[in-house]
């Protein structure tokens, strides 16, 4: 019997080099699949037949609000998804991340939510300086800012006020972490971790994205099974678990990344990540 040849979408916002090694992948393996670039799609809510001709839709979006909102759409329109929206819905918020690893009873750095200037400076001087100020959506390691005393913290929150967006009233606050100088990005798929590497910068922010070289990281079964269970708690899938290390705690899970960047990572460790995309989301076509 010859094996049957599934159509998947592939939504994105801008082909970057992980797109093109997926695409690639795709073609290599020989599947049926189409781009669908998320600033020219639309839905109809109430028809489904146009999108029931995917067995399932890879999203790649830069966009985190597209990305969320396409995910919401195409599931109630009965197509399979990686991520599902749960997951994006998840990793997509710093504070619903917390959360999830917390029911998960998993390690991670102290943290506190506040909304107000006066209680986020409260917070801070509990968890004692210095600490991280982070947005609850955002990536690349924008809009952190490293405070290190209550004149930094005092400034830093009535900023943040007075923005004016909804996001930046919600004052999430981590310890800081003296990391050795790196941290760890380890890439899970399903049920497997498949490569990891330091992201190793002298600045305190270590992504990639803000000039962190990669290097390879030696998967332990302590560091895999952290992973999994981080992966795990947040409903799994195609995700990034970024981990800290911290000198007397060990592993600490920070984020979790829902439309993983591998651009050093796949050069970095040998490994096909986007072939194995590929392979997960013909398995989650094969189960619709």
């Amino acid at each position: 019997m010859p094996r049957k040849r599934y159509r998947i979408g592939v939504l994105y916002s801008r082909v970057r080099v992980e797109e093109k090694w997926i695409f690639a992948a795709m073609e290599t393996r020989g599947v049926d699949y189409e781009r669908l670039d998320d600033r020219q799609i639309h839905f109809d809510p109430q028809n489904p037949a146009p999108w029931q001709r995917f067995d399932a839709v890879l999203s790649r979006n830069i966009s985190a609000t597209r990305g969320l909102y396409a995910l919401r759409t195409l599931e109630a329109l009965g197509v399979p998804t990686v991520n599902t929206f749960r997951v994006a819905e998840t990793c997509g918020d710093k504070l619903a991340t917390t959360l999830a690893l917390a029911q998960a009873d998993l390690p991670q750095p102290r943290t506190r939510v506040a909304f107000t200037p006066a209680a986020a400076l409260e917070a801070i001087e509990e968890l004692g300086y210095p600490v991280v100020l982070k947005p609850v959506v955002g990536s690349w390691g924008r809009l952190l800012a490293k405070i290190n005393d209550r004149d930094a913290a005092e400034a830093i929150l009535e900023h943040r006020a007075t923005l004016g967006s909804p996001q930046q009233a919600v004052f999430y606050i981590q310890e800081y972490i003296a990391k050795p100088g790196r941290d760890i990005r380890a890439l899970v798929i399903g049920d497997k971790v498949i490569a990891a590497i330091y992201r190793k910068s002298a600045h305190w922010i270590t992504n990639t994205a803000r000039g962190g070289a990669g290097e390879v990281c030696p998967l332990t079964p302590e560091l895999e099974s952290l992973c999994l269970q981080a992966a795990q708690a947040v409903g799994g899938g195609v995700l990034a678990v970024d981990i800290l290390e911290h000198p007397d705690r060990g592993y600490l899970v920070n984020e979790i990344n829902h439309t993983m960047e591998f651009h050093t990572a796949q050069p970095t460790t040998g490994v096909d990540i986007a072939g194995e995309i590929v392979e997960y989301v013909l398995q989650r076509a094969k189960g619709r």
